[in-house]
């Protein structure tokens, strides 16, 4: 006959709840890795990216499959970045240009956006999206951009006219220039 103390009993509890405990950490722990080869996935069919370590800047970039359709106007927001900050004209320019370019009001690209109108992303930031840009670019049948390198420097010319001289039209800043003849040697030389 046995007899139950009750310790047994409570070491059996702790240590199936112990053993619960890790199971629910190792399926979460696949549902993360498992997510994140998707997201990883959606990111090379939506560019065109195959590069591991292209696709690891995208991602340290904080693009997302929900956010990346915003990766082509990093150039616009770094011409209306160039001087002190974004006027009012460049603001309302880049939103109208992110809606032609499906960025949906309220959606997750939208709110990245916006953070990104209101706080300047780092010089890093923009060299590193320039350079995706033109991996994007460099290989039409593969890459799904639907913009080419001359459409990002029109709408970088624009911006930059957008808040410039009298009713906002005219002239164009020294550092905008500077901005839009940066991007263009980097588009440029690999297009």
């Amino acid at each position: 006959m046995s007899q139950n103390d009750g310790i047994t009993d409570d070491i059996r509890k702790r240590e199936e709840e112990y053993f619960r405990r890790k199971d629910r950490e190792l399926i979460d722990k696949m549902r993360r890795v498992s997510a994140a080869a998707q997201a990883r996935q959606s990111l090379e069919h939506e560019t065109g990216i195959h590069d591991p370590a292209m696709l690891t800047d995208l991602e340290e970039l904080g693009f997302t499959p929900d956010t990346i359709v915003l990766l082509p106007l990093m150039p616009v927001l770094r011409v209306a970045w160039a001087e002190s900050g974004i006027s009012a004209a460049e603001r309302k320019a880049i939103i109208e240009l992110a809606r032609s370019r499906a960025v949906v009001d309220g959606s997750m690209a939208d709110r990245q956006l916006r953070r990104w109108l209101d706080e300047r992303p780092s010089a890093d930031t923009f060299d590193k999206a320039t350079r995706l840009i033109g991996a994007m670019l460099e290989d039409p049948e593969q890459g799904r951009a639907d913009i080419t390198a001359d459409d990002l420097l029109k709408y970088c010319e624009q911006i930059a006219h957008a808040s410039g001289g009298l009713f906002g039209m005219g002239s164009v800043s020294v550092e905008e220039r500077a901005a839009m003849q940066a991007i263009a040697s980097q588009l440029k030389t690999r297009t």
